[in-house]
């Protein structure tokens, strides 16, 4: 089995890149909008209190994603 080695900076704050800060903020627009959708839509009740807990999660998860490659490691503007 190969041992995986994550970045030293995979638990440190990482400043995003002015790209990524642009990037980070259309893709929060985007949740926003789902979730205002959701609040409005659906009925109250733990399968919504859920849902809107995970949709946090996966906003923040994106945020990672475009900060970071999958080893941890800084994402930065050569990379994609």
């Amino acid at each position: 089995m190969q041992t995986r080695t994550l970045d030293p900076s995979t638990f440190q704050f990482l400043t995003p890149t002015p790209d990524q800060i642009q990037t980070m903020e259309i893709v929060r627009k985007r949740f926003l909008e789902l979730a205002s959708y959701l609040e409005v839509t659906l009925p109250p009740g733990a399968d919504k209190t859920y849902l809107m807990r995970k949709l946090r999660e996966v906003a923040m998860w994106a945020s990672v994603s475009i900060t970071r490659q999958s080893d941890g490691s800084p994402r930065n503007q050569d990379q994609s």
